[in-house]
C-alpha cells in the first residue's frame, strides 16, 4: 500500500522573525543577508552600532526588514535586554537563530594567557549558549523554532596555533548535540553549521601567499569556499524543509574533513 505523499516543504522565510548574531560584518552580515532576502524580519545583533545601522539601511533598500540591536554575547545581561527587546520590535518570540558570533586569534599554545584563552571562549562557547538559551526560553513560549550555532571543521579536526579556537567549536558542536536531545520536547531543533576556508576580506591576502596555497592544495575541491556556498546549508537549517533535523552537523568544506592524514 503505497502512503498519501505530503506536500513539499519549502525554504521560503517570509514572515519568520530570524536573530543573527555577529550580524556587523563577516558571515554574520552575509546571513542577515541572506535570510533578510528570503522575506525574513532579521534582528542583527553586534557590538558595532553603526555596522548594523548600515547593514540595516542596506536590507530596507532592498526592499526587506531589519532592525539593529546592540548585544554582547559575553555579557548576560546584555543578551536578556537584546532579546527582549527583538521580541518588542517583532511582536513575538523568535522562530530562528543564527548563532554566529565569535572570535578567533593566532598564537603558540605555550604563550596563551588567561586573557587569551578568555578571548576566544567566552563569546565562541559561553556567549552562544547564553544566546541560545535565552532564545530557547523563548522559542519554547512561542511553539518551538530552529536554532542554527556557527561552528567549523576545526571543532572536529586540529591546526596548529589555535588551540582556544578549536576547543571552543568542538565544545559548540557537543553542545549543539546535547541541547538538540533536552529542547526537541519544545519543538526546537538545534544544528550546527561547520564552514571550512570560506574566502572572506579577512583572509584573501592570506590565501594569496605560498603558505595559504598549501592549504588550498589539501582541500579535494582545490579551491576556498565562497560565502554563496553557505547560504544553502543555512536555509535548510533555518526553515521547514529541515524539518526532521536536529542535532546534525554540516559539514561545507570541499571535502576538507574527509582528506586523508
Amino acid at each position: 500500500m503505497v502512503g498519501v505523499r505530503q506536500p513539499a516543504r519549502e525554504m521560503n522565510l517570509k514572515d519568520k522573525i530570524a536573530i543573527v548574531t555577529g550580524a556587523s560584518s563577516g558571515l554574520g552580515r552575509h546571513f542577515a543577508l541572506l535570510l533578510a532576502g528570503q522575506g525574513a524580519h532579521v534582528l542583527a545583533c553586534a557590538r558595532r552600532a553603526e555596522a548594523l545601522a548600515a547593514l540595516a539601511d542596506e536590507i530596507a533598500a532592498a526592499g526587506g526588514r531589519c532592525d539593529p540591536l546592540v548585544m554582547d554575547v559575553t555579557d548576560r545581561t546584555s543578551v536578556e535586554s537584546a532579546m527582549a527587546e527583538a521580541v518588542r520590535i517583532a511582536g513575538q518570540a523568535p522562530d530562528i537563530l543564527v548563532n554566529n558570533a565569535g572570535a578567533a586569534h593566532t598564537k603558540a599554545a605555550i604563550d596563551l594567557t588567561e586573557e587569551d584563552w578568555h578571548a576566544v571562549l567566552d563569546p565562541n562557547l559561553t556567549g552562544a549558549f547564553y544566546v541560545a538559551q535565552q532564545a530557547a526560553r523563548l522559542m519554547r513560549d512561542g511553539g518551538g523554532g530552529s536554532i542554527v550555532n556557527i561552528a567549523s571543521i576545526l571543532g572536529e579536526r586540529v591546526a596548529q596555533g589555535l588551540a582556544p579556537y578549536i576547543a571552543s567549536k568542538a565544545g559548540l558542536i557537543h553542545l549543539t548535540k546535547a541541547l538538540a536531545l533536552e529542547w526537541a520536547r519544545y519543538n526546537i531543533r538545534v544544528n550546527a553549521l561547520a564552514p571550512g576556508y570560506v574566502e572572506t576580506d579577512l583572509n584573501r591576502d592570506f590565501f594569496a601567499t605560498p603558505a595559504g596555497q598549501r592549504i588550498i592544495e589539501r582541500i579535494p575541491q582545490r579551491r576556498l569556499g565562497q560565502l554563496t556556498d553557505l547560504d544553502g546549508p543555512l536555509l535548510l537549517l533555518c526553515s521547514d524543509v529541515g524539518a526532521y533535523m536536529t542535532g546534525s552537523v554540516m559539514a561545507v568544506d570541499g571535502g576538507h574533513l574527509v582528506n586523508s592524514l
